[in-house]
C-alpha cells in the first residue's frame, strides 16, 4: 500500500495525528488537507504532515485513494455531498466520527455505501486541535472499523492495514452496535465527569477550598471534562437514545448506592467497591477509551530552592523530554511530592532509572 494519495477533511487533534502517523509510517504517501484555518494548514505543510493544502472541496479530491472526514461528526455528514461529485468510482471515503449511525444513515441515502467504511480511533485527549496531535497518538488504540453492507471486502482489510501501520488496533462492529457500546464507556463517563465537576463548583465553599485541594482522584476521573464543548454537544445529540436509555440505568444504580449509605448497608457498599475493583482491574492497560494512560512518576523532593530545575536538568542532559511537572499539594491517592508525566513509557522508565541513579526516591504510576 505504498504511494497512496489521501486527502483530509478537517486536521484537528485526531486527522492531524492520523495524518503524521500515516506519514511516519510510509513517507510515499502524498497527503493532501482541507482545514477552515489556513495557519492549521500552513503548518502541517511546514513540518511535513502533508504535501498539499487544499483551499475547499474540489477536483484535487479525484486523485485520493482514500478520504477521511475529520471534522466534528454533524459536519462530517453535510460535507459528503460536497464530496460526492469528487469521489473516484475506486475510492474509499472514511470518518473517524464516534457516532456511526447518522452518517451511515447519510451515506445510504446519497448512495455511497459502496465508497464508504466507518471509523473510530479510540483515542484522544482533553485538549483539542492540530497542534496537540502526534504521529503516535493510535498506538495501542482500538481502531473500530464499520463496514456498510456494499463496502468492498478487499478495501476492508486495506483500511485494517492502514490502522496497523498507524500501530492501532483495527475492530470490525456493526455501526449500530458501535453507537450503543461508545454510548457506555466513551459518552456516560464524559456527562458523569462534567456534571460532577458542575456539582463540586456549585457546592464549594464561599472560600472554593474544594477547588483549592482538589487533587488525586478528583482530578483524574474529571480530567476529560477539559474536553471540546462543542464536540460534545453534537456527540449527545447524535447518540441521545443509547445514551439517554444508559443514562436512566446509570442514575438506577446511583440511587442504589444512595440507599445503601443512607440505611448503613455495609455489604452493599463493600460489594459496590469489590465489584468495581475487580472488573476494572481485568480491563486490558492499553492508551485507549476516555481516559488516556498517562505516563508519569513521583519523586520525593525536598522543599528547597532549585530543586525542580535539578531534576528537569538531569532529564534534559539526557534528551529525556517533560510533558509536564509540578508539585502535588494533595497526596491522597499519590506517594512522592513531584509529579513528572513524560510522553511515552519508554521516556517514563529511562527517567525513572536515571533519578534512583541521582538517589532520588522514585514511584512509578
Amino acid at each position: 500500500m505504498k504511494n497512496l494519495t489521501i486527502g483530509f477533511i478537517g486536521l484537528g487533534l485526531i486527522g492531524g495525528s492520523i495524518a503524521k502517523g500515516l506519514k511516519r509510517a510510509d513517507s510515499s504517501h502524498f497527503i493532501m488537507a482541507y482545514a477552515r484555518h489556513r495557519e492549521t494548514l500552513e503548518e502541517a505543510l511546514r513540518d511535513g504532515t502533508i504535501d498539499e493544502a487544499l483551499d475547499g472541496i474540489g477536483e484535487e479530491l479525484r486523485h485520493c485513494d482514500y478520504i477521511f472526514l475529520c471534522t466534528p461528526v454533524t459536519y462530517n455528514e453535510e460535507y459528503l455531498t460536497a464530496i460526492r461529485p469528487f469521489l473516484r468510482k475506486d475510492a474509499i471515503l472514511t470518518d473517524v466520527g464516534s457516532v456511526k449511525t447518522g452518517i451511515h444513515e447519510a451515506v445510504k441515502r446519497l448512495d455511497l455505501e459502496a465508497n464508504f467504511i466507518g471509523g473510530h480511533p479510540m483515542a484522544g485527549s482533553e485538549k483539542s486541535g492540530y497542534r496537540y496531535s502526534t504521529d503516535h497518538l493510535l498506538e495501542n488504540a482500538y481502531y473500530i472499523i464499520t463496514p456498510t453492507p456494499l463496502s468492498p471486502a478487499e478495501k476492508i482489510e486495506e483500511l485494517k492495514e492502514l490502522t496497523l501501520s498507524l500501530s492501532a488496533l483495527p475492530l470490525i462492529l456493526d455501526y449500530r452496535q458501535h453507537d450503543y457500546i461508545v454510548a457506555g464507556i466513551s459518552h456516560l463517563p464524559h456527562l458523569i465527569a462534567s456534571s460532577l465537576v458542575n456539582l463540586i463548583r456549585d457546592k464549594d465553599t464561599p472560600e472554593q477550598t474544594m477547588k483549592l485541594v482538589a487533587a488525586g482522584g478528583f482530578k483524574d476521573i474529571t480530567r476529560i471534562a477539559s474536553s471540546s464543548p462543542v464536540m460534545w454537544q453534537q456527540v449527545c445529540d447524535s447518540n441521545r437514545t443509547n445514551i439517554s436509555s444508559i443514562l436512566g440505568d446509570y442514575i438506577d444504580s446511583l440511587k442504589e448506592v444512595q440507599s445503601a449509605v443512607e440505611n448503613g448497608d455495609s455489604e452493599a457498599v463493600y460489594k459496590l467497591f469489590d465489584t468495581s475493583r475487580e472488573y476494572r482491574d481485568s480491563i486490558p492497560d492499553r492508551s485507549s477509551g476516555p481516559i488516556k494512560k498517562q505516563y508519569a512518576l513521583y519523586c520525593d523532593l525536598v522543599d528547597e530552592s532549585g530543586a525542580i530545575a535539578t531534576i528537569a536538568t538531569i532529564l534534559a542532559t539526557h534528551q529525556i523530554s517533560i510533558k509536564n511537572i509540578g508539585i502535588l499539594h494533595n497526596r491522597e491517592f499519590e506517594e512522592g511530592v513531584l509529579n513528572i508525566e513524560f510522553y511515552g513509557e519508554e521516556a517514563a522508565s529511562r527517567a525513572a532509572e536515571l533519578l534512583t541513579q541521582h538517589r532520588y526516591t522514585v514511584y512509578r504510576r
